[in-house]
């Protein structure tokens, strides 16, 4: 995986999810969210601004009995939709089935609990199962193109997947070309075409699903994503004096709080540092002089398009590729303003696309020069949760020993990482637990290198009231943008 048995062990126990001892088959002994609820704890007729409240969530299982041990994937939030208010908590597991919130008290005025049991600890144990197992649930194509000996041309597509794991190949025909990375050692393999060489691979895309759930674990899975009942009490919360405080600039090396910030009237507050809102001359000011790198996935070419859009004067320039695929590049002559995005390496699940635009986001570091002119933005998430989490480990430490040499020829240069957020899936194929976990890896193996900022986008899209998308909405990419920005030109 490319780090220390010691940092190896560090992630294991940040990543250490509580379950069952053993395998549970009887239905009726997993979570049940009808049973399961949430008491506030003490509740008071009123709070003051910046308080904290205190939620239980007691797990029961389908005969109505308390749950013996942890592992119940809960999500809690505060909410005001009048005043179109939220905020996130973080759940704490007591690995004995119960569970306790602490929920800041942000906003003055009224104010409720939402519980809700997204996976429970024995679909959690699936999930657990196959991303640990060499079962390839996601599957990609290659395109293979060139003549043949009568001069016609010859088009063949195979299946291709990553060359991970103990065994090494997940096809057992007749195995396989091979694409290793120089740089990064990521070794990438199609089926052998029956015609064409192995050097004929022109395009990649992604191919089919495989559901590798039994009749049983299918029906664990249908009990995903379901609010929880409990004290539903209005909250009242009064002003308070001097309220939460004043937030210092935003710049790196700020740990993130639980909870980072809140909405309040739609808007984002963050509190770590002083977040701004930008209009459309505001940004263009902002981003003068400055070269914009988004790689990664649809989430930071959403990135891209809102800056398309908002930017003044900007254009979207032709490089003759696929609107959405990319590699995609805007310009503003005037403020001097250049915004890339491209999509990172494989494993990538994206419409059918030249394999010479697939790139390994640590390699495109590897060659950019940096300075105090440039903003370099990654996200690498949702195309990894098909796969096992040590693959993931792999290519962040890649990525991070680029970041590392970038800072190192550069310091001034504003390295970002965009965390995965929630998406409205919750299936064995793109589970929020999966992301989370992968968020876990990214934070970690991160902590100590100075220079570069953390962004959670999880607890923004978490915590809003739209319903959670893979691809947020407007509404929150705007605030996103503006946490963006709050780091590129802090106040």
């Amino acid at each position: 995986m490319g780090i220390s048995e010691d940092e190896w062990d560090m992630l294991q126990k940040a990543l250490d999810w509580p379950g069952p001892d053993q395998e549970i088959t009887p239905l009726n002994q997993s979570t049940s969210p009808v049973h399961s609820t949430f008491s506030i704890v003490g509740l008071k007729e009123s709070y003051k601004l910046g308080e904290k409240i205190y939620v239980t969530i007691t797990a029961r299982d389908h005969n109505k009995n308390l749950k013996r041990y942890g592992g119940d994937f809960f999500k809690a939030n505060l909410f005001n939709l009048d005043l179109k208010a939220s905020v996130y908590g973080e759940v704490v597991d007591h690995r004995n089935g119960t569970y306790s919130v602490a929920l800041l008290l942000p906003w003055e005025g009224q104010a409720q609990v939402y519980v809700r049991l997204e996976h429970s600890s024995e679909v959690v144990q699936i999930l657990k199962k196959y991303r640990k197992s060499s079962f390839p649930r996601s599957h990609y194509n290659g395109y293979f193109e060139g003549t043949g000996p009568d001069k016609t041309r010859i088009s063949e597509v195979v299946e291709c997947n990553i060359k991970w794991g103990e065994d090494g190949s997940w096809s057992k025909g007749d195995c396989c070309c091979e694409y290793k990375d120089v740089k990064t050692g990521t070794v990438w393999q199609c089926e052998r075409p029956k015609q064409l060489s192995c050097d004929k691979l022109v395009h990649h895309s992604f191919g089919g699903l495989e559901n590798p759930l039994n009749p049983f674990e299918k029906q664990i899975f249908t009990e995903t994503n379901v609010a929880i009942t409990g004290d539903i009490q209005i909250i009242n919360v009064l002003p308070n004096t001097p309220g939460i405080g004043t937030m210092e600039r935003c710049r790196s090396g700020i740990i993130t709080p639980v909870p980072v910030g809140f909405y309040l009237e739609d808007v984002w507050k963050s509190f770590m540092c002083n977040t701004q809102q930008f209009n459309s001359s505001q940004i263009g000011n902002c981003l003068k002089n400055k070269i914009v790198y988004l790689m990664g996935d649809s989430t930071t070419r959403q990135w891209f398009e809102y800056l398309e859009r908002t930017v003044p004067d900007i254009k979207r320039m032709d490089l003759h590729t696929h609107h959405h695929l990319g590699p995609l590049m805007a310009v503003e002559l005037k403020n001097n303003i250049i915004v890339h995005w491209r999509p990172h390496g494989v494993p990538l699940r994206f419409d059918k696309m030249p394999i010479t635009d697939v790139h390994y986001i640590s390699n495109d570091i590897d060659e950019i020069a940096g300075g105090p002119h440039a903003v370099y933005v990654f996200t690498i998430f949702a195309h990894f949760v098909f796969h096992p989490i040590t693959l993931y480990v792999h290519e962040v430490a890649k990525i991070r020993q680029s970041v590392v040499a970038l800072l190192s020829r550069a310091p001034e240069t504003t390295v970002i990482i965009k965390s995965g957020n929630t998406a409205e899936i919750k299936d064995i194929f793109q589970s929020d637990w999966y992301a989370i976990q992968l968020n876990t890896v990214m934070q970690e193996m991160f902590r100590d290198i100075d220079g570069v900022i953390y962004f959670d986008v999880w607890q923004m899209t978490s915590c809003h009231y739209l319903p959670e998308n893979i691809h947020p909405a407007p509404l929150i990419i705007a605030n996103e943008i503006d946490m963006l920005l709050s780091y590129i030109c802090p106040a």
